[in-house]
């Protein structure tokens, strides 16, 4: 079957939805499928996040746009209408699987000219949905175009359900999981037996780096070997690095790796003692808990809607208030140590085994979505190709 994964989303940049649909493109290819992916793209050669056989059709110039507590690199340009048109008329998908498919623009012009079975899967979570209330009567016509509808998670699920009502099924994020699970050495620079607490993601403000930051003395109270490790990318690195600088931080107390290539991010997880996601909100899933899990790595995390389908409080880690306000109201770092080690390392092999149906990215659920479009064929099991 001849597949398009469309994705908003600069797919030279790390992010979930980008990783999301690089395994699904793996996935699927690896089943014999012929799967193109659409979507704008910076063409930053010089950090290549994700190498594919599936080809990648950029359509658009990337711009950044502030959006849920983070910049979404999105194509606003008038060239991709006609690029995507153009494409679709070429390529005549059997089957176009969308990314945030109420995003604009490159899905909704996807969609206003896709003859194909759209499938359109929610990633999003948000505390304040105006896009959504504002812009119902505009996207209305485009939802329709759906023959299918999958949600991240039930917050996603219910953050767009509640305007755009449909037969949602929640199929979660995955990982490749034998990449964050195989045995790796410690880091030679992680490897002196400091305490090591890690945190990873974009360095935005919804991540809620500034606020473990701030509760780091408290930390350092309770274990002053402790160190942090920080690995992630972003604008405000510099005033991060300036911030611990003037705490009398030295760069081997906090560590800023910056961008971590993918085959290094799992010696990383596993060459520390805690996780750490310290998230403010708005998110609608935890990637990072689940890759944090699959290397061994106990974990403490915000205790957020998107989370809280990830983690059980006490079973695969801790879920804590965010620290937005634990930065005011203490962190004991020998109770992330003791407790989280207890909690989630104790379970890591059976956490493991639970997560290998999802490495796929929920492959076989997602593919066993039947549809029905006007033309009155139903296309069948992805994973087997029939038809």
């Amino acid at each position: 079957m001849k597949l398009a994964l469309v994705s908003p989303y600069d797919f030279a940049y790390p992010g979930g939805v980008t990783e999301h649909v690089a395994h699904l493109a793996e996935q699927f290819s690896a089943r014999g499928h012929e799967v193109h992916i659409v979507a704008p793209s910076s063409d930053d050669e010089t950090e290549p996040f994700v190498a594919l056989d599936a080809p990648v059709h950029r359509i658009g110039r990337v711009v950044s746009i502030p959006a849920n507590g983070s910049v979404a690199r999105i194509t606003l340009s008038l060239r991709s209408y006609l690029q995507a048109k153009r494409l679709l008329q070429e390529q005549q998908f059997d089957l176009i699987h969308l990314h945030e498919p109420m995003m604009p623009a490159l899905p909704l012009t996807v969609l206003r000219h896709s003859s194909s079975a759209n499938i359109g899967t929610f990633h999003a979570f948000r505390n304040t949905p105006l896009t959504y209330f504002y812009g119902k009567p505009i996207l209305r016509p485009f939802f329709r175009k759906l023959h299918g509808h999958i949600a991240v998670s039930s917050a996603a699920r219910d953050f767009v359900g509640e305007y755009f009502p449909a037969d949602y099924r929640v199929i979660p994020n995955g990982i490749d999981f034998p990449r964050f699970n195989a045995r790796h050495p410690r880091l030679e620079q992680l490897s002196d037996g400091r305490p090591t607490v890690l945190f990873v993601g974009r360095l935005e403000k919804r991540k809620g780096l500034k606020f473990l930051l701030r509760a780091w003395p408290m930390v350092l109270e309770r274990q002053p070997n402790a160190r942090l490790v920080v690995v992630g990318r972003g604008r405000p690195l510099e005033g991060y690095r300036r911030f611990a600088a003037r705490q009398g931080w030295s760069a081997s107390d906090v560590l800023f790796a910056g961008y971590v290539p993918a085959e290094d991010l799992p010696r990383y997880y596993q060459s520390s003692d805690v996780f750490c996601a310290p998230n403010t909100g708005q998110e609608s899933f935890g990637i990072v808990l689940l890759e944090a899990m699959a290397a061994g790595a106990p974990i403490v995390a915000s205790d957020i809607p998107g989370y809280r389908d990830v983690v059980s409080d006490g079973e695969q880690g801790l879920l804590v208030e965010p620290l937005v306000r634990l930065a005011s109201g203490g962190v004991a770092g020998a109770r992330l140590l003791r407790r989280g080690a207890r909690t989630a390392r104790g379970r890591a092999r059976a956490t493991a085994r639970t997560l290998r149906p999802r490495a796929a990215h929920g492959g076989h659920a997602h593919a066993r979505l039947m549809i029905n479009y006007p033309g009155g064929t139903a296309w069948g099991d992805l994973s087997t190709g029939d038809r």
